[in-house]
């Protein structure tokens, strides 16, 4: 049923024309921000297309179906925030799945799974990363933020998809200080060591549509000072 659902959302958006329209690959293909890279199932060929859609300015990256990118190790030292498992998006960037997860190994050291950067992180840096039927999951920022996703000055937008299981000081799930967009889309699990166990909002906006935002630790939604508010 899970599968069902997201195959109506992703007909309504095209994408999974997009995902019957490629062609099979070996490695993940490097290509200019209007073309679309396969990126097969495993965790360096994930590594390689998020690296090599920063460096062309951006890209489509059409993720495998149906598959578990596992990541056992960080692959960004992520600065002032901490490790992340991808490199952290700099560029625009369009991550499209079908039932795909994105998630820290059991037994990997902590790190929070993504990072997305903008100027305020690095004067270049114009990150602004779209999810599509992805899941992110048992990220682990420790002390600090953002477990699963860190949104630190560039934007996020997520469609039927998630955050689940991940752990940092604030926002457990979602750390945003820039702007967030959610539809169809869940944010469950999640823990905070101090606030935000699923969504913590330090500035910016928060739009949450259709979104099941529940059951995170200590609570779903904080913000610093009171914003949006959006759960």
């Amino acid at each position: 049923m899970r599968a069902v659902n997201m195959l109506r959302v992703l007909f309504g958006t095209g994408a999974v024309g997009a995902l019957m329209l490629t062609p099979p690959a070996a490695h993940a293909q490097t290509a200019s921000p209007a073309q679309a890279m396969a990126v097969p199932c495993s965790e360096a060929a994930l590594v390689n297309a998020v690296n090599a859609a920063n460096a062309a300015g951006g890209g489509a990256l059409l993720l495998a179906p149906f598959c578990t990118y596992s990541l056992t190790s960080a692959h960004s030292p992520g600065g002032a925030g901490g490790p992340a498992g991808l490199p952290n998006i700099t560029t625009p960037i369009t991550m499209s799945g079908l039932d795909t997860e994105i998630t820290r190994a059991s037994g990997a050291p902590a790190f929070r799974i993504i990072e997305v950067d903008g100027p305020s992180q690095l004067p270049t840096a114009h990150g602004r990363l779209t999810l599509t039927t992805v899941t992110i999951s048992n990220g682990d920022a420790g002390i600090g933020v953002g477990g699963g996703i860190a949104n630190l000055g560039g934007s996020l937008a997520m469609t039927a998809g998630g955050v689940s299981n991940s752990r940092a000081s604030f926002g457990g799930g979602i750390y945003t200080d820039t702007a967030l967009t959610m539809i169809a889309g869940s944010v469950t699990g999640n823990t905070a060591t101090v606030d935000g166990g699923g969504i913590f909002e330090n500035a910016g906006s928060v739009a949450l549509l259709s979104t099941n935002v529940s059951g995170n630790t200590p609570n779903n939604c904080a913000a610093t000072p009171p914003l949006s508010a959006p759960c």
